[in-house]
């Protein structure tokens, strides 16, 4: 950011400044900043609200975070370090992500508080602009960091919670129940992806180590659709269950899934498929030595004579 003076033909020496210079003029900033914090951090409150930025937060609570960022910008500014500010964003980014902040609201501010320090900036110094062009060519690199890691510290919390909340839609998506004892269904609805099948083996395994479990019933009535690495994927994991000592019944193969099977080429030699659920879970208890008794009916009351 250069400023050229309109009342000279003079042209200004562009020199960048040196390492000490450069030292010495962030100090004169860092104290500048310090100096005017009160009525800087309320300019810059007043502008995140009227350009309409973390309209899910309050006046108070803006003014507030707007307080603890200034005091971190004007720090990693002073000590050149930027561990303090990183930690701060990560922390602020746990707080506002929840209340629906948006990835461009959080670039927003930012950029706003280098606007409303160069303008404080300008004010200081319109009457000395070689000083003016060495203060901004000594801030410019510094704010440019202070706002990537701002950025990408939200960014980076923001893909975090994503993760979780996708594991954890997952995860209810793929429930092992245990309906009797040694004896689990797992009911899969929906498209699987590579992701969640290896997710799917991995709960399933878990939950025949944790329940001793002997038969194991997976329903694919909820699938429409299975390519051959998923295929190949859940002949694995039957395989990986009987190392484990367990059973798989397959239930709910679709005309279309069977057909599509066959002419890939999987190999369903060593698995046991039922037509529907029903028939499965009565296969898996035959194999677990139950029976069915029907009731007797209770005798009708004798009539008296």
């Amino acid at each position: 950011m250069k400023v050229k003076d309109t009342q000279t033909a003079v042209p200004l020496q562009t020199q960048q400044p040196s390492g000490e210079d450069t030292k010495g003029l962030l100090r004169e900033l860092v104290a500048h900043l310090r100096q005017n914090r009160t009525q800087l951090r309320e300019e810059w409150a007043r502008r995140i609200t009227q350009a309409q930025l973390l309209t899910a937060m309050t006046e108070e609570e803006i003014f507030a975070e707007a307080t603890s960022v200034y005091d971190n910008y004007v720090e990693a500014l002073e000590t050149g370090t930027f561990e303090a500010l990183q930690a701060y964003a990560r922390n602020l980014s746990e707080r506002i992500i929840p209340r629906g902040v948006e990835t461009h609201e959080v670039i927003g501010i930012v950029l706003l508080l280098r606007d409303v320090l160069a303008r404080s900036l300008f004010a200081k110094y319109h009457e000395d602009f070689t000083k003016l062009n060495r203060i901004l060519d000594s801030y410019e690199p510094a704010a440019n960091r202070i706002a990537n890691t701002v950025a990408v510290g939200f960014v980076q919390e923001r893909e975090r919670i994503i993760r979780q909340q996708q594991e954890a839609i997952r995860e209810l998506s793929t429930p092992v129940l245990q309906v009797r004892e040694r004896l689990l269904i797992l009911p899969i609805i929906g498209v699987i992806d590579p992701q969640r099948a290896r997710q799917l083996t991995e709960q399933l395994l878990r939950a025949i180590r944790t329940n001793r479990a002997k038969v194991v019933v997976i329903d694919i009535t909820g699938v429409a659709a299975m390519d051959s690495n998923v295929a190949n994927h859940l002949v694995q994991t039957v395989e990986a269950s009987r190392l484990l000592g367990a059973t798989v019944i397959v239930t709910g193969l679709s005309p279309e899934i069977a057909q599509t099977l066959v002419t890939i080429g999987v190999d369903l030699s060593e698995m046991a498929t039922v037509g529907d659920l029903q028939g499965g879970i009565e296969e898996a208890e035959r194999l677990l030595g139950y029976k069915v008794l029907a009731l007797a009916e209770p005798a009708a009351p004798s009539q008296p004579a």
